[in-house]
């Protein structure tokens, strides 16, 4: 299983934040890590306001660590308030919200998460899956 590299998680970001652009999103913030929640690459848009970097990485890493995708780990929360509970408290910083989607490999293992923070948490995700799309990789569904 091949890692997500430097470039891809550049491509990954160039492509979500250009994604959001050309919907006309607010601007974004992306963050994409590794299958153990270690950010391998970042960017701010010019104006989007401070504090998206934890914003964004939370919810990869949140994906990442528990392996579910934001909107499948907002659900969790919603029906299981004490899993999120313990997993914020054992992993720390972790978002249940959309916005952050699994990267996989070409067997179907995670290699990855992206988060994104800046719009509707929809369009976040949105976002996401095409950076993801972008780098020749695959989202998680």
């Amino acid at each position: 299983m091949a890692p997500i590299s430097l470039g891809q998680a550049q491509c990954i970001i160039a492509e979500a934040m250009a994604h959001g652009q050309a919907q006309g999103w607010n601007p974004l913030s992306v963050v994409v890590v590794d299958a153990g929640g270690h950010v391998q690459a970042f960017a701010r848009a010019d104006s989007a306001p401070p504090g998206r970097f934890d914003l964004a990485y939370a919810k990869a890493k949140g994906a990442v660590l528990m392996g579910l995708n934001g909107a499948e780990l907002a659900d969790r929360a919603d029906r299981m308030p004490q899993l999120i509970s313990g997993a914020q408290s054992a992993f720390g910083q972790l978002v249940a919200l959309p916005g952050s989607v699994l990267v996989l490999s070409e067997t179907g293992e995670v290699i990855g998460a992206v988060g994104v923070a800046g719009d509707t948490p929809e369009h976040d995700a949105e976002a996401a899956r095409a950076g993801i799309k972008a780098a020749g990789l695959t989202a998680r569904a």
